[in-house]
């Protein structure tokens, strides 16, 4: 009895290690073809959202894992010999794995394990054939070979000129995306500005609403990247989906807000630049650090023109520390008016503001750092002359010059202090309470404000669209996995 007892001991220990141990995880290749009997599936379920961006999400989980062998192998099976990609693909793959020295051969046992390799069959589908196009493209950027993915990428594009398929709408704008993001590595982003436009039109009168988010921020992006913000701002303002009441994608509307801010920036509108610029910092997601760092570059200067001077922990931050190191030696001087400072900063780091775009809202600073200055000297000093001002703040100016410098910042409100033309000097009034003027009124205004513009993202953020629901017995409306997978759908790449 004693024995039967410990027999059945071990045999209850032994189901739970079996329990305990974690599923086989499946290899890229697997995924790859799980992801085209996604695709399958959501064409036969006429599913155009949940189930194709479930794929991309999946495939975006084994993009570092997945090899060009593995590739070729999942379009050879999965994809018919009828489909126009099949041989572009398998073609492009190829000669990849021969160049990495990988074999499509090597890894065939792979292909039967998992519940996602059962033979269902080639597809004739256009979503399969997007699919691995894209997956192939990846492939082909991360690895630097850009040139060797722009052909392939044509021809996917191509391929879809011809489409008019709801269920290709995700997967196409995820093309748009790549073929843009290739152009502009080679230097040729201009060469597709034409074909960009063409393509938003089409999508306007697809009603393809991804494609329409995808192209409007590609459009943005290429006027901005020749500095063409009349151009911009005028097919920004003509364009239909526009506002961001419309937009669904978290990521496209980050980037809209990003594009609208750096818009505003330039026409010197720095209020409405700073809203959008924060708004897309907020939205973006923590996996994208160069999109972060960017943004939060122009709002940093857009925050020093505004007068405002950010907070050291907003800049020192350990994800966007090594990006930032410019533009912290730039607030830096700015904070202490020093206008020398300001210029060897200007020159030293000169490339980088350059390479970033924001030389021309450096240019703008220098007025700024010369009212910090001024402002700094005139709490300092009661009574100086202008010949010590222009020392000090290190301005190679006559005293009229300076003179007329010192007035426009007394005009301005930036300087509390009154001149003696006859004497030369700059009288500083007396310091009186803050607590006195109308300054708390306006950063109680300022922080209402922004309490309310947070309000309303949120509730907006909240909406979602009518659908009907079968509400139990307790009058509880229960979401299923599709919703739920609808409710969090946002690009894995930002």
């Amino acid at each position: 009895m004693a024995k039967d007892v410990e027999m059945s001991d071990a045999g209850a220990a032994e189901a739970k290690q079996d329990s305990t141990e974690a599923p086989p995880k499946a290899s890229p290749r697997d995924v790859l073809k799980g992801c085209v009997n996604l695709l399958n599936r959501a064409v036969k379920t006429k599913d155009v959202r949940v189930l194709p961006a479930r794929a991309l999400r999946q495939m975006a989980g084994v993009r570092r894992q997945t090899t060009s062998a593995d590739i070729q192998a999942v379009a050879t099976d999965s994809l018919a010999t009828t489909c126009p990609l099949r041989d572009v693909v398998i073609s492009t793959m190829q000669a990849e794995a021969k160049r990495d020295g990988s074999s499509a051969s090597s890894a065939a046992a792979d292909a039967t394990d998992g519940d996602d390799a059962k033979k269902t069959g080639p597809s004739s589908l256009p979503e399969a054939e997007v699919l691995l196009c894209i997956a192939a493209a990846i492939k082909l950027q991360d690895a630097g070979r850009v040139a060797s993915a722009l052909p392939l990428l044509e021809a996917a594009m191509e391929r879809l000129v011809g489409l008019n398929r709801r269920s290709l709408d995700l997967l196409a704008a995820r093309v748009y995306f790549y073929y843009s993001w290739a152009h502009e590595v080679q230097g040729t982003l201009s060469n597709i500005r034409p074909q960009l436009l063409a393509l938003h039109r089409t999508a306007v009168l697809r009603h393809d609403e991804v494609g329409q988010e995808t192209l409007l921020n590609l459009v943005l992006r290429n006027y901005l990247h020749y500095k063409l913000y009349d151009q911009a701002e005028h097919f920004r303002s003509q364009v239909q989906g526009s506002s961001t009441d419309t937009m669904r994608s978290t990521q496209q509307l980050s980037r809209y807000l990003h594009y609208l801010g750096r818009i505003r920036a330039i026409q010197l509108d720095y209020t409405e630049a700073r809203d959008c610029l924060q708004q897309a910092l907020r939205k973006a997601p923590g996996v994208a650090r160069g999109f972060r760092a960017t943004n939060l570059k122009w709002l940093t200067l857009v925050r020093l023109l505004l007068g405002e001077v950010p907070d050291r922990m907003e800049l020192t931050q350990a994800q966007t520390m090594t990006a930032m190191a410019p533009y912290i030696a730039l607030t830096q001087a700015v904070r202490r008016g020093d206008l020398k400072d300001f210029q060897r900063v200007s020159e030293v780091h000169g490339e980088a503001f350059d390479k970033d775009g924001t030389t021309n809202l450096i240019v703008r600073l220098r007025n700024n750092v010369i009212r910090a200055g001024l402002r700094r000297i005139s709490v300092s000093y009661s009574r100086i002359s202008l010949g010590d001002v222009a020392s000090l703040l290190g301005l190679d100016r006559s005293q009229k010059d300076t003179e007329c410098i010192v007035a426009k910042a007394i005009r301005d409100g930036a300087v509390d202090a009154t001149l003696e033309h006859d004497s030369g000097c700059m009288v500083s009034n007396q310091v009186l309470d803050i607590y006195a003027t109308y300054e708390p009124q306006h950063a109680f205004h300022a922080r209402v404000t922004f309490c309310l513009d947070l309000h309303n993202e949120a509730m907006k953020a909240m909406r979602f669209e009518p659908k009907a629901k079968a509400t139990p017995a307790g009058g509880q409306v229960l979401m299923t996995d599709e919703d739920l997978a609808e409710a969090f759908d946002d690009d894995d790449e930002f």
